[in-house]
């Protein structure tokens, strides 16, 4: 008797192909999404330099720190007013801006001033990315060792009598106090979001399935757009007060400001929502089953959510195909305008490309589903 429920059990998961996939396809996914994706090294951070200076000491530390694995020098800037558009723009997460006669400060008095900016709503990230920065800038001046001006010629250096002095001084922009609120808060609002939104709408559209009320729905003379509209609305009422219980919890009671616009704010959360809606309409178009739904909504998006979205580790550091994968998840567009609008307090040109993108996933994930709940109409 034992033998023939353990074969039934065997039989019944065989036969369910998207249980197979879950069994055994996921582990394999998350162990890769794990050994690549989790890490705290910091790789190939969009850098840009302001160079007031333009000699020889500064293109010297400017190549060092460009030919690091740490840096990828995307920008080079012209002026002070061009830092912050870098950063709002989110073309650089760290800019080093060399004081002007750099060079000569050097040879006359053996000490130079370069500031390290740094974005720093994610503080863990910043003070890994300062310290790195400060500590090419520091190699370089104890690998020149000692030096004074040569009497043949002022442009060049001889590693001879007084010491070389370079103290980085180091800006925390956004987040001075370093509070680890300033980051997790736009993850967290993502997260909630989408799984509350996927997960809840999934589910209550195949439970109609199993029940068999959705065969009443089916036959009736609405229109099937707006059978789907009617199912995800109270949903979409729901995550209307989910999104004004986190604001509110984030500024007081986590002391986290809304810097920018709170209209744009919450007109990009509502745009997310919506996408968090769409697709737990497509997953149950997909599904059969609630225990599937709730497997694919909760088990199958957390991972992406939370390792590709930027929440958890830095998308420059992942390998090229991740960072290509992670274009995919809508959490990270979300979370990026989050930090823009919650954070940094941005104009609204700025986020124009994150409501682009949700936008259009938005109208993809719902024509889909809406295709295939015509399909499963007309069987």
């Amino acid at each position: 008797m034992f033998r023939a429920f353990v074969k039934k059990e065997f039989y019944h998961i065989l036969r369910d192909k998207r249980t197979i996939l879950i069994l055994l396809v996921m582990p394999i996914v998350q162990i890769i999404l794990f050994g690549f994706a989790i890490t705290t090294e910091v790789k190939d951070t969009p850098m840009a330099i302001l160079d007031l200076s333009k000699d020889n000491a500064t293109r010297q530390i400017t190549e060092r720190l460009a030919a690091s694995n740490y840096f990828t020098l995307v920008r080079e800037l012209h002026n002070s007013e061009e830092v912050e558009k870098a950063f709002q723009t989110g073309s650089a997460k760290l800019v080093v801006v060399f004081s002007e006669n750099f060079q000569e400060n050097i040879i006359h008095t053996g000490e130079a001033a370069v500031q390290v900016i740094v974005d720093a709503t994610d503080p863990n990230q910043a003070s890994t990315f300062a310290n790195y920065a400060s500590n090419i800038i520091n190699q370089w001046r104890m690998e020149n060792g000692e030096w004074r001006m040569n009497q043949n010629n002022n442009s060049q250096f001889s590693t001879l009598n007084s010491q070389l002095r370079i103290v980085p001084e180091i800006k925390m922009l956004y987040n001075p106090q370093m509070k680890g609120a300033y980051n997790f808060v736009p993850g967290v609002m993502g997260l909630v979001l989408v799984l509350i939104c996927a997960m809840m709408t999934s589910v209550s559209i195949v439970r109609e399935k199993e029940m068999g009320t959705m065969e009443v729905l089916l036959v009736s003379p609405v229109k099937p757009i707006y059978i789907l509209l009617a199912k995800i609305t109270p949903y979409f009422a729901l995550s209307i007060i989910n999104l004004t219980t986190i604001l509110l919890l984030s500024v007081f009671v986590l002391g986290v400001p809304i810097m920018g616009n709170l209209f744009l704010l919450i007109l990009l959360s509502l745009l997310f929502i919506f996408v968090g809606l769409s697709l737990g309409v497509l997953i149950s178009n997909i599904v059969e089953t609630q225990v599937a739904a709730m497997l694919i909504s909760a088990v199958v998006m957390m991972m992406p959510t939370m390792l590709l979205s930027g929440m958890m580790f830095p998308i420059e550091s992942m390998p090229k195909i991740l960072q290509w994968i992670s274009v995919i998840p809508p959490n990270r567009w979300y979370v990026e305008g989050v930090i823009k609008l919650m954070i940094m307090g941005v104009d609204a040109k700025y986020v124009m490309k994150e409501f682009a993108i949700l936008g259009f996933m938005a109208i993809v994930l719902m024509t889909v589903s809406l295709k295939k709940f015509n399909i499963r109409i007309e069987r």
